[in-house]
C-alpha cells in the first residue's frame, strides 16, 4: 500500500489561509460605516399593548383557595 505524500501540505494549507484572509479583507474593506455614530432616541417610543389599560392579577397556585 503506498504512503500518502504530505510534501506539499504545508504550501498547500498555506497558500489556502493567506488566500482567505486577502478575500476578507478585500469583503470588509467594502463596508460603508458611518463616520459619526449616532445616539438613538428612544424615550418618545410607547408601546400601546391591551393589557397596559386594564389592571390584571396574576395568581400563583399556591394563593388559590384549597379544594377539600
Amino acid at each position: 500500500m503506498p504512503q500518502l505524500d504530505t510534501s506539499t501540505w504545508f504550501i498547500t494549507i498555506l497558500s489556502m489561509i493567506l488566500t482567505l484572509f486577502i478575500v476578507f479583507q478585500l469583503k470588509i474593506s467594502k463596508f460603508n460605516y458611518p463616520l459619526k455614530p449616532e445616539l438613538k432616541i428612544t424615550s418618545n417610543y410607547h408601546h400601546t399593548n391591551p393589557w397596559n389599560m386594564k389592571w390584571t392579577k396574576i395568581y400563583s397556585p399556591l394563593s388559590l383557595p384549597q379544594l377539600s
